[in-house]
């Protein structure tokens, strides 16, 4: 099963956000902090943490960093943050989604209306967008880390209860359904995969271009909801750029 790979783009943008590692730190401490606080401080008992910590390993979080929010949330600390999904269009009419983690809703609200307006998009009411997109498990392994083929990766991806394979010249990315997420990608590291990423996300039906005329302003927009504290995730139906 060929198609065109996104990998690429995630790469460049996760490249691009290097100089955010502090940032990218403190919105992962919060996430972390939030699991431990739900389910318990313990990974293997609890599974929203294990997926937030291997989001930290993979943006190269150190374990301290990890301990630390983990540590908080069996403290007394009483910060509560709220879970919020803010949904709009970009310039070009394209759908984007923002999840948001904020112990202040009417600040977070403010700020990312503002990010909307002054790059040309427009915030939507809730469910104006989110129905054109899917929660699905995405995991990428690098090709230049496997002498595996296609096929035995396809079998091997089958047998773990994975839904989808897509094949690029520098990776396989897979997709499952949520529930099957975990299962799949614990197979998968059991089979003597390294994985390049491995996460929870949510996928577009259908893609957009943006156009030429609108890059700017939708390049502002994402870089600003991005750079927002509170702002856990940006998901857009634009189509992956060569």
């Amino acid at each position: 099963m060929s198609g065109h790979s996104k990998w690429h783009n995630i790469q460049g943008r996760k490249n691009a956000q290097d100089a955010k590692k502090g940032k990218i730190f403190q919105k992962l401490s919060r996430e972390i902090y939030m699991a431990a606080r739900s389910g318990g401080p313990d990974p293997s008992g609890n599974p929203g943490l294990r997926l937030v910590i291997d989001k930290a390993r993979s943006n190269n979080m150190p374990k301290d960093n990890v301990q630390r929010a983990i540590k908080k949330a069996e403290g007394s600390s009483e910060e509560h943050y709220d879970e919020i999904i803010y949904e709009g269009y970009a310039p070009g009419g394209i759908a984007v989604l923002v999840e948001a983690l904020t112990d202040n809703k009417n600040r977070t609200a403010s700020a990312v209306r503002a990010a909307f307006t002054r790059s040309g998009g427009t915030l939507g009411a809730t469910g104006s967008v989110s129905y054109m997109f899917d929660r699905r498990g995405y995991i990428v392994i690098d090709r230049s880390k496997t002498d595996a083929d296609e096929d035995q990766v396809l079998m091997d991806v089958m047998d773990a209860g994975g839904d989808d394979l897509q094949t690029s010249d520098d990776a396989f990315e897979i997709y499952t359904d949520p529930k099957q997420f975990a299962q799949v990608r614990d197979a998968l590291e059991k089979d003597g995969y390294q994985l390049a990423d491995a996460e929870l996300t949510m996928i577009p039906q259908n893609t957009v271009a943006v156009p030429d005329e609108k890059k700017e302003q939708f390049d502002r927009l994402i870089d600003a909801l991005e750079d927002d504290d509170d702002v856990s995730n940006v998901y857009t139906a634009a189509e992956d750029e060569d």
